[in-house]
């Protein structure tokens, strides 16, 4: 009885206050897994998620102004010591520093991706990894990532797809959905998977498995080329 009335008490808090739920769910989850790392969040894995499954290498990144968008507080950049600069945004920056992001080489912004605090065509290679589905407002976020993106440069998505909302994910990304990046940007390369059964996306990306089922939930991944002139060009 305690657990039904614990559950129905976190669903209408979910319902009447999304955002700060979104929030708190994503702070106990970080909290949780710092705990579980003895206090070291660990990065070794991500080179291969912005490199490889991309169809880019280490030196593909030389010189360039990276961003990341929705990067959490593991360091993703960590790696990328060849760019020019590589920044990591996320509205939950000034919590994700007391998880040991101060420490990392990275420069980290506390932003939403609705309004990116930089220049028109600052980036050369803008990333979204796991991140889509939680923000906000889709279409802003879309025209900004148009928009900080230097014309011929990159964004680089990886996103969960025709998945039912959640309090956490409460975008539902679709093909409707990703057409809307058609606006400023063209495919380059593009697969999909399935979701796998333990929820772990980033092996199921790079080992691109378990196979993709259309019509069911899956992971969209992609590399996208920035018009020369469109839309968002201001």
């Amino acid at each position: 009885m305690i657990a039904i009335v614990r559950k129905a008490a976190r669903r209408g808090y979910a319902l009447l206050f999304p955002r700060a739920f979104k929030r708190h769910h994503e702070l106990s989850y970080w909290n949780r897994r710092y705990l579980e790392q003895n206090g070291c969040l660990s990065n070794a894995h991500y080179e291969p998620l912005y490199t490889t499954v991309y169809g880019l290498r280490r030196e593909d990144y030389a010189g360039k102004r990276v961003l990341d968008i929705g990067c959490g507080p593991r360091g993703s950049l960590e790696w990328a010591d060849m760019t020019a600069e590589r920044v990591g945004l996320d509205p939950l920056v000034a919590e994700y520093l007391k998880l040991g992001a101060d420490r990392h080489r990275m420069r980290y912004v506390a932003s939403g991706s609705e309004n990116i605090p930089f220049p028109t065509g600052h980036f050369d290679i803008v990333t979204c990894l796991n991140a889509l589905d939680h923000v906000d407002d889709l279409a802003r976020t879309i025209r900004e990532i148009g928009r900080v993106t230097k014309p011929g440069g990159c964004f680089l998505l990886s996103v969960e797809i025709d998945h039912p909302p959640t309090p956490t994910e409460p975008i539902t990304i679709d093909d409707q959905a990703l057409g809307k990046l058609a606006a400023d940007f063209t495919v380059a390369a593009a697969f999909r998977v399935g979701t796998p059964a333990d929820h772990d996306l980033h092996r199921a990306v790079v080992t691109r498995s378990p196979a993709y089922v259309p019509g069911r939930p899956g992971i969209h991944v992609a590399r996208y080329v920035r018009h020369q002139g469109s839309t968002s060009d201001g």
